[in-house]
């Protein structure tokens, strides 16, 4: 994936109505999407210094994550991620990842990383884990409503009911307890390639929203 611009806006309920109505004019739902919308479950890296976390809060202009996800409980379909950022641009990567193998890197058990030379990204991870300390931190979950619309390969999200597990990593279990995120509003989310059409800018603006950086993961580590 190439890099993409991206603009997050905090919303409240009614802003959520009126988007989504908005949206739904001129927009296509995304076609994974079950009922308009998802369910995502993500386990987050970071080291012992929380250095994901404190470049996010600092604001550092070149920065990267490392998550592990899979949708609507569905673990037929894991994917290791690394987001990075740098001057208002975002890059994603992805590698598969099975069941066993996601929860060989809960569970620490990672040697086997080291001769993936088929997905150079889990051998990244392998690398900052033995190097930085890198492990995982925290369960993520919220529910997501995705649009796409093709003229400027424009995705827009509204992300909702953030949810934290503490400290839990055992992101595998249905059962892990999660807890509302206190005080996370409603995300917006646009990204788009090189241009952003004017149709897609309408839709979205509101009066007194403004783009505003705020990370899902940050807000769920405030509990530590």
């Amino acid at each position: 994936m190439g890099l993409r611009h991206e603009w997050k806006h905090e919303l409240n309920y009614l802003d959520l109505l009126v988007i989504r109505q908005r949206l739904g004019a001129i927009a296509k739902p995304d076609p994974h999407a079950i009922g308009g919308k998802y369910h995502i479950r993500s386990l987050y890296f970071d080291n012992r210094n929380d250095k994901a976390l404190r470049e996010k809060i600092d604001g550092v202009n070149r920065r990267e994550k490392f998550r592990i996800r899979y949708y609507n409980g569905d673990t037929s379909f894991i994917q290791l991620e690394k987001k990075t950022r740098e001057n208002g641009l975002g890059n994603k990567f992805s590698a598969r990842l099975s069941v066993l193998e996601a929860q060989s890197i809960v569970n620490g058990e990672i040697s086997w990383m080291a001769e993936c030379g088929d997905r150079p990204l889990l051998q990244e991870l392998y690398s900052q884990m033995l190097g930085q300390g890198l492990k995982p931190k925290t369960i993520v979950d919220y529910t997501r409503e995705p649009f796409v619309y093709g003229p400027g390969n424009v995705r827009v999200t509204l992300d909702y009911d953030i949810r934290t597990g503490l400290a839990c990593t055992d992101f595998l279990n249905p059962d892990a307890v999660t807890i509302q995120a206190a005080q996370a509003p409603i995300i917006l989310e646009v990204k788009w390639d090189g241009f952003l059409p004017q149709i897609i800018k309408d839709a979205v603006q509101l009066e007194n929203r403004h783009a505003a950086a705020f990370s899902k993961y940050a807000v769920c580590r405030m509990y530590d």
